[in-house]
């Protein structure tokens, strides 16, 4: 697993979980790494293993929800030729491959119960058997699990097997989203956008508009630094201008005009669903307590999204927002907007 291994970010509840992990690389134990999409659990499972005394050897990866049921077993324990329809050779499995090194097993929640019977064993016992085969193989490999699932829940719900939880969860650490990362928004944001520029050839680099970093800040980021990661690379992309601080952002790269509508189900269709209505955003009217000023603040940010949209070219802009060309200057005027100047 070759990745980008930087750690970027200062909030406390960041630092705590990679320092975990350094604490933990050094460890002969299995570690689980809990965590939301986006949120790295990748780069945490290359630090747990170049960490540890076994950084020279393999780091075996394997997406569990990537292959289907009846492949699985395969993949992890190998098989011997002929043991199932399609198996014309003998293949060695991710075990056999992470032998002394690492085996890092990416949503190890959808496992199937075969699957965790199997895993269960070469767990407690160190073997293997490949499918097809009754000679176990003895395997020298730390395994390191990784989910966004509860896996205690699904344990009760005898989703998951409890005896395979145990032995896998000798240390967990769960992964902070980037909401509530504070201050951490900033300085990805900043680092991706350098580095997208440096890749674009730009000469300097100029920041972001205020209103930029301002709907960066308070975006929601489901899907935490890989959502951060895409929105700023895109942005940068677009802009392409290195004189002028960025100053519009697309959070939702399907968001068109033109994207293509769902065609509603015949009505004779018993499995026809309501069709999916996009909420529109809203703003919190319970909050508000100074009409006139929540109304001079909307119509600014509407203004300074419009106008970072079309470089701050203001005839464009007023025909975007179906003004006169006069009455944009008039507003403009009125919300002290000036064009960003570059860095």
């Amino acid at each position: 697993m070759e990745r980008e291994n930087q750690f970027i970010g200062q909030s406390t509840a960041f630092l705590d979980a990679v320092e975990r992990a350094s604490r933990a690389a050094p460890m002969q134990r299995p570690v689980l790494i809990v965590g939301e999409r986006g949120t790295g659990k990748e780069l945490i499972a290359e630090r747990l293993h170049r960490l540890s005394s076994r950084w020279g050897e393999p780091l075996v990866t394997l997406n569990c929800a990537a292959l289907p049921e009846t492949l699985i077993e395969a993949e992890l324990f190998g098989h011997e030729a002929g043991a199932f329809t399609g198996a014309t050779r003998t293949r060695a499995g991710r075990f056999e491959e992470a032998d002394k090194g690492t085996l890092f097993l990416d949503e190890l929640g959808t496992l199937s119960m075969a699957a965790q019977e199997r895993l269960l064993r070469a767990v407690e016992y160190g073997e293997v058997t490949r499918i097809g085969s009754s000679r176990p193989i003895r395997v020298n490999v730390r395994i390191v699990g990784a989910t966004n699932e509860d896996l205690p829940a699904k344990a009760a719900r005898g989703e998951f097997r409890a005896d395979l939880l145990d032995r896998l969860s000798f240390e967990v650490i769960t992964l902070p989203p980037l909401r509530v990362r504070e201050g951490d928004v900033a300085v990805l944001a900043d680092y991706f956008g350098r580095r997208m520029a440096a890749e674009l050839g730009w000469e300097t680099w100029p920041g972001f508009a205020p209103h930029v970093a301002g709907a960066l800040a308070d975006h929601p980021w489901r899907g935490n630094v890989r959502e951060l990661r895409n929105v700023v690379e895109r942005a940068i992309y677009r802009w392409d201008d290195w004189e002028t601080p960025v100053g519009h952002v697309q959070f939702d790269p399907f968001d068109s005009p033109w994207k293509p509508v769902a065609m509603p189900r015949k009505p004779d269709d018993e499995r026809a669903a309501a069709p999916i209505v996009q909420p529109t955003p809203r703003h919190d009217l319970e909050a508000v307590d100074d009409l006139r000023g929540a109304v001079e603040a909307h119509e600014r940010a509407i203004l300074e999204h419009t106008l970072g949209k079309h470089r701050w070219n203001q005839r464009q802009t007023a025909k975007a927002l179906g003004l006169t060309y006069d009455q944009l200057r008039h507003c403009i005027k009125k919300h002290g907007l000036g064009e960003p100047e570059a860095a």
